[in-house]
């Protein structure tokens, strides 16, 4: 059986009337992987920012808990023995942080896999790091990039005084090396995170407004926008609790439960592998310490193949009803 934990942090309640696992298989199905075509690497926790929607509790203090080259060998092994996988997204913290990051990148490139860096944008003029951008293009990497709207006080406000200012100076780089271009292979996303505890809107009608209003204020141009859900872990959490949203914020994810999204959630066909190098069945489930497949704690150094988790139940809790609310949320954005 898949596990069936607690949202979070003990004790915090959470207001759910019918827990994630028995609605999801009621209304849906239970949750299977079916395939595995993308690994989600997550290099570390040390980022150049300190986000009060992040999920991961990343920031500057979080020296240790970072990617060691020997597990990105290995994990780089294991990948190469695994033969229906056709992307890896690498994410963090700030996952360029990371002294493997450029490695992986060139070694999956290489092997002909798609390969997206989660990027927050900042980082591309963060000392020592001015050539990044350039790396990034000359190796084909997918960009998709953290802007959670087109005003600066509300990308300030959510992520830091001065941040909305250094993205957009990122994105203009970016476009600049052909990024986000008709005609250019360069693909450049964006990510919304809503500012306030609700759904994101709808994501095509929000997407031509981002459009828009960036090109017309500052000349960006980007290919998608990606609605994704607030999922009310870690730190997202602790602050919902302060402001007293927690509970209300819950029972509108349970409410907004849409069994089409279940169908369609990223966990049934990636595998998420944390800095330490232990296996999850997603980001969220990382961050929680909720192993893969509800069983004991796994890592690359004891499984053989990627393959092993194909066809097992994905490992659930209650902070799932945030990906299958409304449209779904995935790390592509809108499900349905």
């Amino acid at each position: 059986m898949p596990s069936i934990l607690p949202i979070i942090d003990a004790g915090l309640p959470t207001g759910v009337v019918e827990p994630f696992a028995a609605r999801v298989a009621r209304d849906a199905e239970t949750l299977t992987r079916g395939a595995l075509t993308e690994l989600q690497i997550n290099l570390g926790k040390l980022c150049n920012q300190t986000c009060t929607h992040c999920h991961v509790d990343a920031g500057p203090t979080k020296t240790a808990e970072n990617m060691t080259p020997r597990t990105a060998n290995r994990i780089s092994e294991l990948a190469e023995r695994c033969d229906s996988l056709t992307t890896v997204d690498l994410t963090g913290g700030a996952p360029e942080l990371n002294q493997s990051f450029r490695k992986l990148v060139r070694h999956f490139r290489d092997s002909g896999l798609k390969v997206i860096d989660r990027c927050n944008l900042t980082i591309l003029s963060e000392p020592g790091h001015e050539d990044l951008g350039d790396f990034l293009a000359s190796n084909q990497v997918q960009v998709v990039a953290s802007l959670p709207c087109y005003l600066e006080d509300n990308v300030d406000a959510q992520r830091g005084s001065g941040v909305f200012e250094r993205s957009i100076k990122g994105l203009q780089q970016l476009n600049a090396l052909g990024y986000g271009q008709n005609n250019s292979d360069l693909e450049l996303n964006l990510v919304f995170n809503p500012t306030g505890p609700t759904l994101p809107p709808e994501q095509a009608t929000l997407e031509r407004d981002y459009k828009r209003e960036l090109k017309r204020r500052y000349g960006v141009q980007f290919n998608h926008l990606f609605a994704i859900t607030n999922i009310p872990i870690k730190r997202y959490a602790k602050f919902l609790k302060k402001c007293g949203s927690l509970v209300n914020y819950m029972q509108m994810l349970e409410t907004a439960f849409n069994p089409l999204a279940a169908k369609g959630v990223m966990c049934k066909t990636m595998l998420s592998i944390g800095w330490d190098g232990q296996l999850f069945d997603c980001d969220f489930n990382q961050m929680l310490g909720m192993p893969v497949a509800g069983k004991l704690p796994q890592t690359v150094w004891n499984v053989e193949s990627f393959d092993e988790y194909i066809h097992k139940r994905v490992a659930v809790a209650d902070h799932c009803y945030g990906c299958t609310a409304g449209a779904g949320s995935s790390c592509g954005g809108a499900v349905t």
